[in-house]
Protein backbone atom coordinates (compact mmCIF):
# COMPACT_ATOMS: atom_id res chain seq x y z
CA UNK A 1 0.00 0.00 0.00
CA UNK A 2 1.36 3.39 -0.95
CA UNK A 3 2.40 5.74 1.84
CA UNK A 4 3.04 9.44 1.32
CA UNK A 5 5.10 11.71 3.53
CA UNK A 6 5.04 15.47 3.09
CA UNK A 7 7.74 17.82 4.33
CA UNK A 8 9.08 21.31 3.79
CA UNK A 9 6.39 23.44 5.37
CA UNK A 10 7.12 26.30 7.71
CA UNK A 11 6.68 29.96 8.41
CA UNK A 12 7.53 32.61 5.82
CA UNK A 13 6.81 36.26 5.22
CA UNK A 14 4.61 37.33 2.35
CA UNK A 15 6.58 37.30 -0.89
CA UNK A 16 8.80 34.49 0.29
CA UNK A 17 9.24 30.95 -1.02
CA UNK A 18 9.00 27.39 0.22
CA UNK A 19 9.46 24.02 -1.43
CA UNK A 20 7.31 21.15 -0.29
CA UNK A 21 8.24 17.52 -0.86
CA UNK A 22 6.04 14.44 -1.06
CA UNK A 23 7.89 11.14 -0.94
CA UNK A 24 6.07 7.93 -1.80
CA UNK A 25 6.86 4.43 -0.63
CA UNK A 26 5.20 1.12 -1.33
CA UNK A 27 4.50 1.78 -4.98
CA UNK A 28 5.93 3.08 -8.21
CA UNK A 29 3.92 5.23 -10.55
CA UNK A 30 3.44 4.93 -14.29
CA UNK A 31 -0.18 6.01 -14.56
CA UNK A 32 -2.55 8.27 -12.70
CA UNK A 33 -1.45 11.46 -11.05
CA UNK A 34 0.01 12.99 -7.94
CA UNK A 35 -1.66 16.06 -6.55
CA UNK A 36 -1.20 18.74 -3.95
CA UNK A 37 -4.18 20.01 -2.00
CA UNK A 38 -4.49 22.41 0.91
CA UNK A 39 -6.89 23.00 3.74
CA UNK A 40 -7.17 26.16 5.79
CA UNK A 41 -8.94 26.19 9.16
CA UNK A 42 -12.71 25.87 8.83
CA UNK A 43 -12.43 25.52 5.05
CA UNK A 44 -12.74 22.56 2.74
CA UNK A 45 -9.70 20.92 1.21
CA UNK A 46 -8.99 22.50 -2.16
CA UNK A 47 -6.98 21.48 -5.18
CA UNK A 48 -3.65 23.22 -5.71
CA UNK A 49 -1.73 21.36 -8.43
CA UNK A 50 -1.34 17.96 -10.03
CA UNK A 51 1.08 16.13 -12.26
CA UNK A 52 0.04 13.29 -14.55
CA UNK A 53 2.61 10.50 -14.67
CA UNK A 54 1.79 9.59 -18.26
CA UNK A 55 2.79 12.51 -20.42
CA UNK A 56 3.86 14.70 -17.53
CA UNK A 57 1.14 17.31 -17.90
CA UNK A 58 0.78 19.76 -15.02
CA UNK A 59 -2.42 21.38 -13.84
CA UNK A 60 -2.78 24.29 -11.44
CA UNK A 61 -5.53 26.04 -9.58
CA UNK A 62 -6.08 29.57 -10.86
CA UNK A 63 -5.12 30.95 -7.47
CA UNK A 64 -1.56 29.61 -7.72
CA UNK A 65 -0.81 29.79 -11.47
CA UNK A 66 2.43 31.59 -12.16
CA UNK A 67 3.54 31.28 -8.53
CA UNK A 68 3.62 27.53 -7.79
CA UNK A 69 5.37 24.80 -9.77
CA UNK A 70 4.87 21.05 -9.41
CA UNK A 71 7.69 18.73 -10.42
CA UNK A 72 8.95 15.24 -9.77
CA UNK A 73 12.12 13.27 -9.24
CA UNK A 74 11.17 9.77 -10.31
CA UNK A 75 14.42 8.28 -9.05
CA UNK A 76 13.53 9.50 -5.57
CA UNK A 77 9.80 8.76 -5.91
CA UNK A 78 9.24 12.35 -4.83
CA UNK A 79 6.98 15.13 -6.03
CA UNK A 80 7.77 18.75 -5.20
CA UNK A 81 5.73 21.91 -4.95
CA UNK A 82 7.83 25.03 -5.36
CA UNK A 83 5.87 27.95 -3.95
CA UNK A 84 7.00 31.48 -4.78
CA UNK A 85 5.50 34.90 -4.09
CA UNK A 86 3.60 33.46 -1.17
CA UNK A 87 0.57 35.31 0.14
CA UNK A 88 -1.15 35.16 3.53
CA UNK A 89 -4.08 33.43 1.83
CA UNK A 90 -1.77 30.53 0.99
CA UNK A 91 -1.66 29.68 4.69
CA UNK A 92 -2.95 26.12 5.10
CA UNK A 93 -2.02 22.54 5.74
CA UNK A 94 -0.76 21.07 2.48
CA UNK A 95 -1.38 17.44 1.56
CA UNK A 96 -0.29 15.24 -1.31
CA UNK A 97 -2.39 12.43 -2.65
CA UNK A 98 -2.42 9.79 -5.33
CA UNK A 99 -5.03 10.35 -7.98
CA UNK A 100 -6.63 9.12 -11.15
CA UNK A 101 -5.42 10.47 -14.47
CA UNK A 102 -8.62 12.46 -14.95
CA UNK A 103 -8.01 14.04 -11.51
CA UNK A 104 -11.50 13.09 -10.37
CA UNK A 105 -10.43 11.04 -7.35
CA UNK A 106 -7.51 11.35 -4.94
CA UNK A 107 -6.56 9.36 -1.88
CA UNK A 108 -3.76 7.81 0.14
CA UNK A 109 -3.20 11.18 1.76
CA UNK A 110 -0.07 11.97 3.69
CA UNK A 111 -0.12 13.56 7.13
CA UNK A 112 0.22 17.07 5.74
CA UNK A 113 2.69 19.88 6.27
CA UNK A 114 1.76 23.31 7.60
CA UNK A 115 2.53 26.47 5.65
CA UNK A 116 2.07 29.80 7.39
CA UNK A 117 2.54 33.07 5.51
CA UNK A 118 2.60 36.26 7.53
CA UNK A 119 1.78 39.68 6.13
Amino acid sequence: QVQLVESGGGWVQAGGSLRLSCTASGATFSSGAMGWFRQAPEKEREFVAALRWSGGSKIYADSVKGRFTISSDNAKNTVYLQMNSLKPEDTAAYYCGVGTSDLSDFGSWGQGTQVTVSS
